[in-house]
């Protein structure tokens, strides 16, 4: 057993994060001794461990409670492996939505680069936003085919 002071030291964590942890019920309930001192067991590493370990990749509190075993032989293996597979789906269209950002966001450069050297920056300026107006996807007008 270990006092809060010794854990916090061995994850890097802070006694308040520890707490927190424990308050929102990913770290089990831990012994108090007649002196009010919290005693956490030695597992109380390896889930502090994972739980920093998830919240890295990504994983909410909420998420990581859903999936974390109430001890190390309770792992729901099909519970663990679809949240697993959830996380890279959204971080799969996280990486799409920020290389359309970056792919409108060097047009952008593009476009403010392409300034002609005589050009005064107020008239760039208007050039750029009526190149902003055009839409994305053109209004199909009376007679046009969608093909």
């Amino acid at each position: 057993m270990m006092k809060i002071g010794d854990l916090a030291k061995i994850t890097g964590l802070t006694t308040a994060t520890i707490r927190f942890y424990e308050s929102k019920g990913l770290l089990k309930s831990v012994g108090r001794k007649a002196n009010g001192y919290r005693e956490y067991p030695p597992e109380a590493i390896s889930v502090l461990s994972i739980i920093i370990n998830a919240q890295q990749t990504g994983f909410t509190l909420d998420e990581i409670k859903h999936v974390l075993p109430s001890d190390s032989i309770d792992w729901k293996h099909d519970d663990l492996v679809a949240s697993l597979q959830k996380k890279l789906g959204e971080i799969e269209t996280m990486e799409a939505r920020l290389a359309q950002n970056k792919a409108h966001l060097l047009s952008l450069m593009g476009l403010i680069d392409s300034k002609p050297p005589e050009m005064a920056c107020k008239d760039n300026a208007a050039r750029i936003i009526d190149e902003l107006k055009v839409p994305a996807r053109k209004k199909l007008r009376v007679g046009d085919t969608d093909a």
